[in-house]
C-alpha cells in the first residue's frame, strides 16, 4: 500500500480528497493536517511514503512546509495541489524538494497515477504550468527582497520592517525600491500584489 497524508486547510476539500483516494485499492491516507506546521509533524509521526500539500495554508505554507520535509524525512516524496497555477510557485516547490505539482482542477484520476509515478521516483507537474515556468523564467526577487515585501504586504512601515528584519531602515528602504523595479511597480504595495501574482513570494 502506498501510504499518503494530505495538509490542506479547508476540512471539506480535505475530506473530498481523503475519499477519493481511499478507492483506490492500492493507496491509503494515514494522516491529514490542516497547517504547514501540522502536516511536518504528522509526517515525521507516522513516516508516509507521500506527503500531499496545499500551497495556501495559514502560518507555514506547504512550499516551507515541503522544505521542512525534506530535511527531516527525506524518504517521503511531496507533492503540491494547488488552487493557484502560478509559475512562481512551481520554480519554489520545485526548489524546496517537491516531486510533484498538480493544480486541483485535474481531473480526480489522475492524482492517483500521479501519487503512483511520484513513488516511482518521477517528477509529476501540470504542463500547463511547466510551459508557463518556463516562458515566465526565473523569480527576479532576491531572498532579502522577497523577506522585506512579505513583510511590507501587512501594511508595516519602514521602521516595522526594520525591526522585524533586523536591518537598518536605509536597506530597507534600499531593497524596497529594488523590489518595486525589478516587479515593474509605482510602489510598494503595486510590487506586493505583482509578486503574489506571479508566486514569487
Amino acid at each position: 500500500m502506498i501510504r499518503v497524508i494530505l495538509a490542506e486547510d479547508q476540512a471539506m476539500v480535505r475530506g473530498a480528497l481523503a475519499s477519493l483516494l481511499d478507492l483506490e485499492p492500492d493507496i491509503e491516507v494515514v494522516g491529514e493536517a490542516a497547517t504547514g506546521e501540522e502536516a511536518v509533524a504528522v509526517v515525521e509521526r507516522v513516516r508516509p511514503d507521500v506527503a500531499l500539500l496545499d500551497i495556501e495554508m495559514p502560518g507555514m505554507d506547504g512550499i516551507a512546509a515541503a522544505a521542512e520535509i525534506r530535511d527531516r524525512v527525506p524518504g517521503c516524496r511531496v507533492m503540491i495541489l494547488t488552487t493557484f497555477g502560478r509559475p512562481g510557485y512551481l520554480r519554489r516547490a520545485m526548489e524546496a524538494g517537491a516531486a510533484g505539482f498538480l493544480v486541483k482542477d485535474s481531473p480526480a484520476r489522475d492524482l492517483a497515477v500521479a501519487i503512483r509515478r511520484v513513488l516511482g521516483g518521477e517528477r509529476v507537474i501540470d504542463p500547463g504550468l511547466a510551459a508557463a515556468a518556463l516562458s515566465a523564467g526565473p523569480n527576479p526577487l532576491s531572498q532579502r527582497e522577497r523577506d522585506v515585501l512579505a513583510v511590507a504586504a501587512d501594511g508595516a512601515t519602514i521602521a516595522d520592517i526594520a525591526r522585524a528584519l533586523h536591518l537598518s531602515e536605509g536597506t530597507v528602504r534600499n531593497y524596497l525600491s529594488s523590489a518595486i523595479q525589478k516587479t515593474g511597480a509605482r510602489n510598494r504595495i503595486e510590487a506586493v500584489q505583482r509578486s503574489r501574482l506571479q508566486g514569487w513570494l
